[in-house]
């Protein structure tokens, strides 16, 4: 079986590791072999020490696609639900996979701020609001949204199955070999 990268990107709340989530299930009851790379997850353990700085968020999604590259170049679908909030970071993810020949796709889930703030499944809009938290993405630091994405969905409109089956049509050709 083949393997590729999905990144997802967009706001904290907008819905990416939801569909992650989701799609990983489906995927896994297919035969795939899966992984999700969760941002947090992989902040505490492979970026531990970096911060919020514009370089250390760079260096954070650096180090992320890498091994989402080198996941999918060997047969698993890595789902990558991180924010990668800026542009040049998410290019730069984009051109080591096609330098290596793996196949990556980046889903924009482009749902809208007042929305993920409504969910703020982290809390983390509230205490940006209350002033205990700064250089919160889509607040006071930049969130800069892919120009060309593979696909961009917002959850606000777009409930999970639909979510999980337009972003599953990404990977078509991994379902044929599988």
């Amino acid at each position: 079986m083949s393997g590729a990268t999905v990144w997802l990107t967009g706001l904290s709340g907008a819905g990416k590791s939801t569909i992650a989530e989701a799609l990983a299930a489906e995927l896994a009851d297919r035969g795939h072999r899966v992984q999700i790379l969760d941002g947090d997850e992989l902040r505490t353990n492979l970026s531990a020490g970096l911060g919020f700085s514009r370089e250390d968020r760079n260096t954070h999604v650096t180090r992320v696609g890498f091994v989402a590259e080198l996941l999918a170049r060997h047969g698993v679908v890595a789902l990558v639900p991180v924010i990668a909030p800026y542009a040049d970071a998410r290019d730069a993810v984009r051109a080591h996979h096609e330098q290596q020949g793996t196949p990556y796709h980046e889903v924009y889930v482009a749902t809208p701020l007042d929305e993920c703030q409504r969910r703020d499944v982290k809390g983390l809009y509230a205490k940006a609001a209350a002033g205990e938290l700064t250089g919160m993405t889509g607040v006071d630091d930049p969130y800069e949204p892919p120009s060309q994405p593979d696909l961009t969905i917002d959850t606000e409109h777009v409930d999970l199955a639909d979510a999980v089956t337009v972003v599953g049509t990404l990977l078509s050709p991994l379902k044929e070999s599988a």
